[in-house]
């Protein structure tokens, strides 16, 4: 389901998907807001932030991030500074901690991220892999 907004012109705007909202401790948190505060780094070339599971908060947010090309920083320094850039943007409610490296995202076979996937994936789920024959 996407979300968005009819202007008074008639004109129909697409912000985000609403299955892509978290719920951490009561609040309602957008993962498209969390990854473009995560985009502004001029380190992260991708990125996805899906929620998972936790005991007390309900669902907090992790962030994959992938570097771009030729990043010499270490990645603890990368990760202090997009966690920063988070809490500044979103605010201390999105409670983002954790925030990793990875070497590229799963995407389907439109090129978008799959993160349905990555969401069952972080939390331990079970998930299925779609394998291609090209041949």
């Amino acid at each position: 389901m996407d979300a968005g907004y009819k202007d008074s012109d008639g004109y129909v705007y697409v912000m985000a998907r609403s299955d892509d909202v978290i719920n951490v401790a009561g609040h309602r948190l957008s993962t498209g807001a969390i990854e473009e505060a995560i985009m502004t780094s001029e380190d992260i070339a991708e990125v996805a932030v899906v929620g998972i599971p936790d005991t007390l908060k309900g669902q907090i947010p992790l962030g994959l991030c992938v570097l771009k090309h030729g990043v010499s920083k270490s990645a603890e320094e990368v990760l202090n500074h997009v966690r920063d850039v988070v809490r500044k943007e979103i605010g201390p409610v999105a409670a983002f901690k954790l925030a990793v490296i990875v070497p590229k995202l799963p995407k389907t076979r439109a090129g978008k991220i799959a993160r349905n996937t990555v969401a069952l994936m972080a939390a331990g789920q079970p998930f299925k892999v779609s394998i291609i024959d090209y041949g």
